[in-house]
């Protein structure tokens, strides 16, 4: 039970990631992705420097896996959503972004021979429809309609480099310890992207940093940076990538409810009508699997 309340505060953690980061889009992305990660990195060291240490041997014998994870959920995961939001809207990142659950499955079950049943399929389908049903109001039949720009590349971007690292997760997090891992991927991650965001300082400017922005800069480092990912991480750990990602489904509608709250932005029948949807799907990726194993265990059991 407890991975999928994990999964519950990813999503919020994630939700916030984006709410605050509307209100910081005066910032360059690359600005923002950097202090992100810098400020988590500051937060990991007491955490995980003595387990980055012991296992030091662990990150050298497996560096090609742990690179790999770190290049696509830490690196550029975040940095392409800055960069997809400069370019195109968020209706429509978050739109593509509700996609990771399918190309977290396709990938899950080529890679790993991720064994999903047919209702698992039909509530992946289920929760993906739903969400783009809340975000485009009901009309999922016009979405071709739109205008494609480089934004919406970036954002496909960010969506296999999600899908990727929930792959690599499941094969190899096990072998690293949690804290000292993050501390290790975000450590490099920092390093990777120092001469870019150097580079678009120099193109564009050094950034203004009010307190606010400060503020909201400690949230992305604490929440979405360390904490939500060290959740997900053991969650994806529990369960398998495709049944854990597609929670992720929940993102644009608690993303929603809070620009209602806090941006007294409208709640349309549409949107229940697509939450009810994502909430249907979710319950049957996940509880089916439940109860399968129960059953499985009380005939083992007599």
């Amino acid at each position: 039970m407890y991975p999928y309340i994990f999964m519950i505060f990813v999503v919020l953690f994630y939700a916030g990631n984006i709410l605050v980061g509307k209100a910081m889009n005066d910032l360059p992305p690359l600005t923002i992705a950097f202090f992100r990660l810098l400020i988590a990195f500051i937060i990991m060291i007491p955490f995980g420097i003595r387990e980055a240490w012991t296992y030091r041997s662990t990150f050298l014998t497996y560096k090609k896996p742990f690179l790999l994870m770190t290049l696509t959920g830490i690196t550029l995961f975040n940095t392409f959503i800055y960069g997809a939001l400069s370019f195109t809207t968020a209706t429509k990142v978050s739109v593509l972004e509700s996609s990771i659950p399918v190309a977290t499955v396709i990938l899950s079950v080529i890679l790993l021979k991720d064994k999903l049943y047919f209702v698992h399929w039909i509530g992946i389908l289920l929760s993906f429809f739903g969400s783009l049903w809340v975000i485009m109001n009901g009309q999922v039949f016009h979405l071709t309609s739109i205008d494609w720009n480089v934004g919406d590349g970036i954002m496909i971007g960010a969506v296999i480099a999600w899908a990727i690292y929930s792959i690599m997760v499941k094969k190899y997090m096990h072998l690293f310890p949690h804290y000292g891992v993050l501390l290790m991927m975000t450590g490099i991650s920092v390093i990777i992207l120092l001469p870019v965001v150097l580079l678009e300082w120099f193109v564009a400017g050094l950034p203004f940093l009010t307190i606010a922005k400060i503020m909201g800069l400690v949230y992305l480092g604490v929440f979405p940076s360390f904490i939500a990912l060290l959740f997900y991480n053991r969650a994806v750990d529990l369960l398998s990538p495709s049944r854990a990602s597609v929670f992720l489904n929940f993102l644009p509608i608690v993303t929603m409810t809070g620009a209602f709250l806090w941006l007294d932005e409208e709640i349309t029948i549409m949107h229940l009508i697509g939450t009810l949807a994502v909430i249907i799907g979710v319950l049957l990726t996940t509880q089916v699997k439940v109860q399968k194993n129960k059953i499985d265990r009380q005939i083992e059991n007599g």
